[in-house]
């Protein structure tokens, strides 16, 4: 069978190999979105595994510590180790803020471990764990931090003792660890100036001045200057224990709420990023609108520029199905064309971007076969246009 696409190769293959690039860009670029949706399930997934908890117990009627804010007295821990089927619990806190490293900031989380439970790194690329109460940190190596660097965290430098990888928010921002008693002095205290001027507030007002209460005021002092908070407990349930028996007896408490892995999953994934995917399910449909007109554009131009050598296919006795299959070949190997220059150059884009794109096979064969899809119903216009074609116009 006479190949349209081969006669476009051997007579004006520049033109047929940089339209296929162009759709191949068009196709990288659709391979991309797919992949960052895909980095932003793998980031909370990363999370999560590497807090090492199979519980999280937060501030009551909330659904922190990642997708809310939540708050919990640091001594609630003590209670929690003590009760049936939990193996260890350990404090931890979260906030995200620019930490500073010489002339430049850097976006993290600063996480506050307790070395003695779950939270902290996992294992280290370079470098060792914390093993001081006060100023080390370990760093994922997405902050372009390194060993034996100082960083600052709000009043504090800090020495980068080690690094990790992998280690990263549900956002993809790098995580810092550094001690809990760090982190709850950076996160929950405020700075001098702020307690000052609290203090003179204070003192004016006179709901705290009435006579025969000389201690008020000076527990409100102290609650300003001094922190006991975190934003969570991380539970590690024994062998032999359900983790929904746990979570239950953890919730009978009544002023705490606690979530098991697959809940917390279930928040991250379904309910933090569920925006972020539907925006990017938009643009994927959009993308691929647009590529479904490139393709049926090109094919139909391609094709009345053999309007002649179809007329005479037809004059010599050549079937309609032929030359139908012939068309579908072309937009066929268009497209053959687009999706390895795009797949090549989602490939090779997608470790400069700032956040982790993610690229599955499973995602490359889906797209393959939309990419086919698209290049049949593209040809669909071309195709009609080629059987109506008058066989006289051959010696017209």
């Amino acid at each position: 069978m006479i190949s349209l696409a081969g006669r476009d190769l051997q007579h004006s293959w520049k033109r047929f190999v940089l339209t296929g690039m162009g759709l191949g860009l068009l196709i990288g670029v659709t391979l991309t979105m797919a992949g960052v949706y895909r980095g932003m399930v793998d980031d909370a997934e990363a999370l999560l595994a590497n807090s090492g908890a199979d519980l999280w117990v937060v501030q009551q009627d909330t659904q922190g510590p990642y997708a809310e804010s939540s708050s919990l007295r640091d001594d609630v821990v003590h209670a929690v180790r003590g009760l049936p089927g939990v193996a260890a619990a350990a404090n931890i806190t979260y906030f995200t803020m620019q930490v500073r490293q010489g002339q430049r900031d850097v976006r993290a989380m600063v996480v506050g471990i307790d070395a003695t439970g779950p939270g902290g790194p996992t294992h280290l690329v370079a470098g060792r764990h914390i093993d001081r109460s006060h100023y080390e940190a370990v760093a994922d190596i997405k902050t372009g931090f390194a060993v034996g660097e100082r960083v600052r965290i709000r009043r504090h430098d800090f020495t980068v003792v080690g690094l990790t990888r992998r280690a990263v928010s549900s956002g993809g921002d790098p995580m810092v660890f550094v001690p809990l008693k760090d982190a709850q002095e950076a996160q929950f205290l405020k700075d001098n100036d702020a307690i000052i001027a609290d203090r003179r507030r204070l003192e004016a007002n006179p709901t705290f001045n009435r006579p025969g209460q000389p201690g008020l005021l000076d527990a409100v002092k102290n609650l300003q200057t001094s922190s006991h908070s975190v934003n969570a407990v991380l539970v590690q349930v024994a062998p032999g224990f359900s983790h929904d028996e746990v979570a239950a007896g953890l919730r009978r408490w009544k002023h705490v709420s606690v979530f098991t892995r697959a809940q917390m999953h279930d928040i991250l994934v379904a309910k933090l990023i569920a925006n972020s995917a539907k925006q990017i399910g938009m643009f994927l449909a959009i993308l691929a609108v647009v590529s479904a007109a490139i393709v049926a554009f090109i094919i139909y131009t391609m094709t009345m520029g053999k309007l002649r050598e179809i007329a005479v296919l037809k004059l010599i006795g050549t079937r309609d199905r032929t030359i139908a299959g012939m068309i579908l070949q072309q937009a066929l190997g268009l497209g053959l064309i687009g999706f390895v220059v795009g797949k090549l150059a989602a490939t090779l884009w997608a470790p400069a971007f700032p956040k982790f794109v993610l690229l599955l096979t499973q995602d490359a064969i889906t797209g393959l076969l939309v990419t086919l899809g698209i290049c049949v119903l593209a040809s669909t216009l071309a195709i009609r246009i080629a059987l109506k074609v008058d066989p006289g116009e051959a010696i017209g």
